[in-house]
């Protein structure tokens, strides 16, 4: 009878698990800036352009300090694979990352916008443009952060 009374007192005294972790898991972004010696301007925008996008399925969104180059840097697989992006978003907490890179081609700058969610079984998604001149590309970004975050 002693230990009837032990364990309805045990039962009573016992608190429910907090609900957070009762919740599924939330979908994290993370916005990574651009970089770009051969072009700061367009980086910049970049940036600016990335920490507006818009992308379906997220709970929570935050922005790197680093850069896409530094992360994968940090932990040593540099190519641009869904493993080193896997990676990448696994060394920083994140579900998904939304990252620019931009590149010369010749003399013209060449953006790609890459969106990487580590549950999808697909290629990431990207959109890639050449554009004519600085001007161009500042003005194109948008389009193309819209383009790869649909």
């Amino acid at each position: 009878m002693r230990w009837l009374l032990v364990l309805i007192a045990l039962a009573a005294c016992s608190h429910a698990k907090p609900a957070s972790t009762l919740s599924a898991a939330k979908i994290k972004l993370l916005m990574l800036p651009a970089e770009s010696d051969a072009f700061p301007k367009i980086a910049k925008a970049a940036t600016e352009a990335l920490s507006h996008a818009k992308v379906a399925g997220v709970d929570e969104s935050g922005t790197s300090k680093v850069s896409i180059e530094v992360v994968q840097l940090s932990i040593e697989c540099v190519e641009a694979t869904a493993s080193c992006y896997d990676a990448a978003a696994k060394s920083l907490s994140a579900n998904k990352i939304l990252f620019a890179q931009i590149d010369a081609d010749g003399q013209k700058p060449k953006v790609t916008v890459t969106l990487f969610d580590r549950a999808a079984t697909s290629a990431p998604k990207t959109a890639e443009h050449t554009y004519a001149t600085e001007a161009a590309a500042m003005a194109g970004l948008e389009g193309l952060v819209a383009e790869a975050t649909r």
